[in-house]
């Protein structure tokens, strides 16, 4: 019987070293048969004999728990948790472990990219040069403006790091936790939400979603940002209220947005008709190191599952919490 479910699309097309390490210790594994996000009803349809899930962003509910009798540890490829009911698992006595760090180089990379793209309006340039169109467009220099990032952990650090090259004028931060050292070291402020959404030119977003940042981005924070403002979204779907952002672009076309997480995915919303939305397939994290480096993490913790050893990256409390607290 198949011991293992992998509902990730990609598992091992980067790179076969993930699905060589579970051949190589004998456990048998399903991928996912549908070859697409599963939905949770399709997901509660197969995960029953199954031992193990090695999740990507797929909805796992109470009621795909409910289906899974067997199921005794999560592996979720990724940082993101919003997709797994934490107290339900515990309460099931399923382990869920994560893959933290590993995707945090490539997004934060990625972030830059899509900064540096909305300000020279490269994606704009492209479409109209497809349309017969020769259009120079007139943008902004990063050095020149004002950034504000909102959460600064794993990914947003690495932004702050690469911002450094830029010179940008300031650097405004917020988060739960304050870091002076951070902020000293690389000329930053730190400061609260409604200072970065009124003062900084271009936001970048890296918080986790949960009921706290859930819709944490609507119409007044939006209407607070400039005419000219850049909003950034690399981090989960949720935390900027689409059809609040969709208004905001449409009233304002000087204001523009990078959108790469959204609520339902794949995305067809009204985002997708907006020239001054950038818009991308959730791919902050999609390269190949990165993608090879998550898939190994999560083969590993399955491996040390059968062999009864410790998790290296089991989900620490503080997340358990921060879902009940919501």
């Amino acid at each position: 019987m198949d011991k293992v479910l992998i509902t990730a699309v990609s598992f091992g097309q980067t790179d076969p070293d993930p699905i060589r390490l579970l051949e190589q210790e004998h456990l048998s594994y399903v991928i996912n048969p549908y070859g697409r996000r599963l939905r949770a009803e399709e997901l509660a349809g197969i995960i029953g004999p199954y031992e193990v899930l090695i999740a990507a962003t797929d909805p796992i509910t109470e009621a795909v728990l409910d289906a899974a009798p067997n199921l005794r540890l999560i592996a979720r490829i990724g940082i993101g948790l919003d997709n797994v009911p934490l107290a339900a698992t515990r309460e099931r006595g399923i382990a869920v472990t994560y893959t933290p760090d590993a995707p945090a180089a490539a997004v934060a990379e990625f972030t830059i990219g899509q900064m540096l793209a909305l300000l020279r309006r490269t994606a704009n340039a492209d479409r109209g040069m497809r349309r017969g169109e020769w259009h120079r467009w007139v943008g902004r220099r990063l050095g020149l403006l004002t950034v504000g990032v909102i959460g600064v952990g794993r990914v947003g650090r690495r932004v702050v790091g690469h911002l450094q090259s830029f010179h940008p004028m300031r650097i405004l931060l917020n988060d739960v936790n304050i870091d002076e050292d951070l902020a000293r070291s690389n000329g930053c402020v730190w400061t609260d939400r409604e200072t970065i959404f009124r003062e900084a030119d271009i936001i970048t977003l890296h918080v986790p979603l949960t009921p706290q940042t859930r819709n944490m981005v609507g119409e007044q924070q939006l209407a607070m940002m400039k005419p000219d403002g850049i909003l950034i979204n690399t981090a989960r779907g949720g935390i900027v209220n689409e059809a609040a952002l969709a208004a905001a672009l449409r009233a304002r076309v000087h204001f523009s947005a990078a959108v790469d997480v959204f609520v339902e995915e794949p995305y067809q919303g009204e985002l997708s008709g907006l020239e001054n939305c950038l818009l991308s397939c959730h791919m902050g994290s999609g390269t190949r190191d990165c993608r090879l480096r998550m898939e190994m993490e999560a083969a590993q913790e399955v491996v040390r599952y059968f062999r009864g050893d410790p998790f290296a990256s089991p989900v620490p409390d503080a997340e358990y919490l921060m879902q009940v607290e919501g």
